[in-house]
């Protein structure tokens, strides 16, 4: 992988551009977050899914109930254990999202220049003239003027499947809009988004809860993407929910910034959350269009800087109902990479498109191209400069293993790790070649039974750019003797000689823990 880097700002040939990638093992460093629903809940599907390239599997509870996203997660657990590939399960709350209720699910055409009554009597039928909505404040919250936007399920940005509406008048709870495109809503399901104005819901709301205490407890979820993340406050009181669940004290947290309150507030939602998911269908309403690509390189730009992960949404929309992307859709994921993102989150494209497993492997293939040109030695400069002198004693040993790395020509980087940490700062350094993350289990108590942990922190790395997790033999601690530390080595080295990333002749630089020392070493591998 390091060896094809190439560099734009370099002159290449353009006809090497037709040249066909070599196949790798790990096709992208760059990760996959796929959304499953009706035409990805198979166990033939997911698993094809999971082979394309797929490493976190998004659960999103605006629609469906707990039992069907249950089938569809045992589905993925039958896929993992046939294909053999590590998956991490995402819980995507729904937040304050607002929502039409149309309970036929008969076609509603708006016409432009017609008038329609947005509703809280939810036990109205839906139709052109009246759509009742899940909110009751609406009325106190907008003002004639307002601008209003309605969708099917995630915002297309397509004239035929979303309405612009302006708010006219105000009638008791009753809101009278101006429709301003004609189209034609299908489903039963269409979001509801008022263009910079604040929503006087909670963030995390009873309904909310009620998921994460069932289903999201019951099956350990990795991840917890808070949608609609407004303020820092949002984050910690998520995890204070969190850490009284107990076994879900490790669950990440995920902000997703949807709204022009959580991009004021980005820079304290950052330190508290875990990871930044960029929702920028959302987003892009609230945004001026010109705006949005500024707010994606500063937001990923932050996100780098501090070491977690930037996910960025909304890529492929046409892959919905195409089978290849747009010129302008390709770009758009190939500039995700190079603006530093560490995952391509994939919804409406997976959970109801017709090719989700053509559009992973299409992006997986996208981020590959775009990661040789990716100019690791600028960015790696940069990011020294930004983390400044002096470095901590981790931040100095991971930025050394990569300089280290990159300097030899490394295949790749092994580095111990119980917490994750260790693996997550050599990848804030962005290496050209893959980082093996050797997870050592840990022996836990709690007074009253024992147990290992580490599963956790092996799937948590499936949504960092560049790490690849393997799960160690619990007996081999991560501080331990030369003689344990290197059997864990070879079996690393093994699965790395399986996996095809290294080969004989190959140098490896190795990070890991002897007694209190932590040590980065170079290994020549033999025949």
């Amino acid at each position: 992988m390091h060896s094809t880097n190439l560099l734009l700002e370099e002159p290449i040939r353009m006809a090497s551009i037709l040249e066909p990638s070599k196949p790798s093992f790990f096709p992208a460093t760059t990760k996959i977050v796929g959304t499953l629903g009706p035409k990805s809940r198979t166990v033939d599907v997911i698993s094809a899914c999971l082979k394309a390239g797929m490493s976190v599997a998004r659960f999103d509870f605006s629609w469906g109930d707990t039992d069907y996203h249950q089938e569809t997660l045992e589905n993925l657990k039958l896929a993992i254990k046939s294909t053999k590939k590590l998956c991490a399960v995402m819980l995507d709350t729904v937040g304050p999202e607002l929502q039409v209720v149309n309970k036929s699910g008969n076609a509603i055409s708006l016409e432009a220049g017609a008038l329609v009554v947005l509703t809280p009597d939810q036990e109205r039928e839906a139709s052109s003239n009246l759509l009742p909505i899940n909110f009751s404040g609406l009325s106190k919250s907008v003002k004639p003027g307002d601008t209003i936007f309605i969708g099917q399920y995630l915002f297309t940005g397509s004239e035929t499947t979303s309405v612009w509406l302006e708010v006219a008048e105000l009638k008791g709870d009753d809101v009278l809009c101006m429709i301003k495109n004609s189209a034609t809503l299908a489903g039963s399901l269409f979001t509801l988004h008022i263009s910079q104005i604040h929503i006087n819901l909670p963030t995390l709301s009873d309904a909310d809860k009620d998921v994460i205490s069932k289903w999201g407890l019951r099956n350990k979820i990795d991840f917890l993407s808070l949608s609609y993340t407004r303020h820092a406050e949002d984050v910690r009181h998520a995890r204070e929910y969190l850490s009284r669940l107990g076994d879900l004290q490790q669950t990440q947290i995920f902000a997703k910034i949807e709204n022009i309150e959580g991009l004021t507030h980005f820079d304290e939602i950052l330190q508290e959350a875990d990871g930044i998911i960029l929702s920028r269908g959302n987003l892009g309403i609230d945004l001026p269009p010109e705006k949005v690509f500024l707010f994606q390189k500063a937001a990923v730009y932050k996100c780098n800087m501090a070491g977690k992960p930037a996910v960025v949404t909304r890529v492929v929309d046409s892959m919905t109902d195409n089978l290849r992307p747009t010129r302008a859709e390709a770009t758009d994921v190939a500039n995700a990479v190079l603006d530093g993102s560490d995952a391509i989150l994939l919804g409406a494209e997976t959970l109801r498109g017709l090719y989700p497993v053509e559009t992973i492997s299409i992006v997986g293939k996208i981020c590959a191209e775009a990661e040789k040109v990716f100019n690791q030695d600028l960015y790696f400069k940069n990011t020294v400069r930004y983390v400044g002198e002096p470095m901590s004693h981790l931040e100095s040993i991971a930025s050394s293993a990569v300089r280290a790395a990159i300097k030899v020509r490394a295949s790749v980087i092994i580095v111990f790790t119980s917490s994750g940490r260790a693996a997550r700062l050599i990848a804030k350094y962005r290496p050209t070649m893959p980082v093996l993350s050797v997870v050592i289990p840990r022996l836990k108590t709690n007074q009253l039974r024992w147990k290992f942990t580490g599963a956790f922190e092996a799937r948590q790395s499936l949504i960092v750019r560049g790490l690849f997790p393997m799960l160690a033999d619990p007996r081999h601690p991560a501080e331990s003797t030369s003689a344990t530390n290197e059997s864990v080595l070879k079996v690393a080295l093994d699965h790395g000689k399986a996996s095809g990333v290294i080969k004989s002749h190959d140098r490896v630089v190795v990070c890991q823990k002897v007694g209190d020392a932590s040590v980065v070493k170079i290994i020549e591998l033999e025949d």
